[in-house]
């Protein structure tokens, strides 16, 4: 993951006051776990809002007074109408030690059955994975170029090297659908088929039966 940093401010004080105080003056109310200890402190609100809007993620260098942690951002609290950040909680990593993260998931080149007339549908376009901090990157890239029509592409099909990818193996990740006209086109093509041999025994029934 690329590497950002935030400088943040040790908070001594705590509680609702505090922490509307904070957000008037444009700072945001965080707190930082594992290490042993729980750290209260307060950030510029811009400069987080940077990392939280993007899609990729990152190794956040936090510079707390002179102490520098490295983490990650594991939660963030919004306003419900101006979508303002009020609140962060960050979980701080050691370089040896497995972290879980989201990731996003990019899709790289055009599936073979795309250019055959079908349809690509990503229905994941995040994933839960696992993997010591220094090997883990901004997102993931997944080659698409050998999907055909009517392929899927589930979470145990894909591999990363040194990421354990986290989420239900068989879930979904993408899928090349076949056209939609040539689906509806099928049911239409296999009726009269079917309709040819009902016509036939509807000609029988009415035929009168030969005498005796």
């Amino acid at each position: 993951m690329k590497k950002v940093e935030l400088t943040g401010a040790v908070r001594t004080t705590t509680g609702t006051k505090n922490a509307d105080q904070l957000r008037r003056e444009k700072q945001v109310p965080c707190v930082l776990y594992g290490g042993g200890s729980v750290t209260h402190f307060a950030t510029d609100e811009a400069a987080l809002g940077k990392v939280v809007h993007t899609p990729d993620a990152y190794r956040i260098e936090l510079d707390l007074e002179g102490r520098k942690v490295m983490a990650k951002l594991q939660e963030t609290q919004f306003h419900p109408v101006s979508d303002q950040i009020l609140h962060a909680d960050f979980i701080e990593l050691a370089e040896d030690k497995p972290a879980r993260v989201t990731l996003s998931l990019r899709l790289k080149g055009q599936p073979t059955g795309v250019r055959k007339g079908g349809k690509l549908n990503q229905t994941l376009r995040k994933l839960e994975v696992k993997g010591l901090p220094g090997q883990l990157p901004e997102h993931l890239e997944y080659d698409v170029e050998h999907v055909e029509i009517g392929q899927n592409v589930r979470v145990r099909d894909l591999t990363f090297a040194g990421i354990e990818v986290l989420n239900k193996p068989e879930e979904v990740v993408l899928k090349v659908s076949v056209p939609k006209k040539e689906a509806e086109a099928a049911p239409a093509a296999a009726a009269p088929a079917a309709a040819a041999p009902a016509a036939d025994a509807k000609k029988a029934e009415a035929k009168p039966a030969a005498k005796k």
